[in-house]
């Protein structure tokens, strides 16, 4: 088994391509953690710091 690397994907984005990105690496669909987000966001604020982090770390892929 290969070595999986995180990346922010360019396909299939809406903002910075962290969630595609984060679905492929854990092999889940991206709807389900764009909702985890949105609730993230709304309800505790911490979405939005969380995916600036994420977007700022996680390297664009080639």
């Amino acid at each position: 088994m290969g070595k999986r690397k995180l990346f922010r994907v360019k396909k299939d984005r809406l903002l910075g391509g962290v969630c595609t990105g984060l679905a492929e690496y854990l092999n889940v669909d991206v709807v389900f953690l764009r909702l985890l987000l949105t609730v993230l966001i709304l309800t505790l604020g911490v979405g939005i710091l969380f995916y600036l982090v994420a977007w700022i770390i996680i390297p664009m892929e080639d």
